[in-house]
């Protein structure tokens, strides 16, 4: 089958996104108590979270809590990169393991990258051993989260 583009999928009516606010909310609510709450059968609900899926306007994802799981050192990294490697770079930084979010930027840093790690001493030797020693990684500026006062994926709709 083949996957619909957010460019190609422009319309989503008021029922996409009741559903989507629904799971924002609770990721766990069944189709069943969405179908009640936005007043549709639950074979609506159940086509229309299908769609939403394979049309790529949302995921389905675990989002684990990393201080309960012993990952006590969150950080955005800012980085400048040569201007032929940014693509390049961003790649690498996409795989991994330790970071959730990698974004090309404007501005002073060609991008930001967030990092978890169980120590901040884990934190040092990522960067000097890993960040550093990417090709075309020119500067990096660290900022470490003190704490994480909001944890939200959700987007207002």
């Amino acid at each position: 089958m083949e996957q619909t583009t957010h460019q190609e999928r422009t319309f989503m009516d008021d029922l996409d996104r009741n559903i989507i606010q629904i799971l924002q909310g609770n990721g766990r609510a069944s189709n069943a108590s969405i179908a009640r709450d936005v007043g549709v059968s639950e074979g609506t609900v159940r086509r229309r979270l299908k769609t939403l899926v394979n049309d790529g306007i949302i995921k389905v994802v675990a989002l684990p809590d990393p201080e309960v799981l012993g990952y006590d050192t969150e950080a955005l990294v800012g980085i400048q990169v040569d201007p032929d490697k940014i693509d390049e770079v961003a790649g690498l930084l996409v795989e991994l393991k330790e970071s959730s979010w990698v974004s090309v930027t404007t501005g002073s840093f060609d991008i930001f990258c967030w990092v978890t790690l169980p120590t901040s001493e884990e934190l040092g030797n990522f960067l000097k051993a890993v960040v550093g020693t990417i090709p075309g990684v020119r500067r990096t500026e660290t900022f470490v989260s003190l704490s994480v006062r909001k944890r939200n994926y959700g987007i207002r709709l």
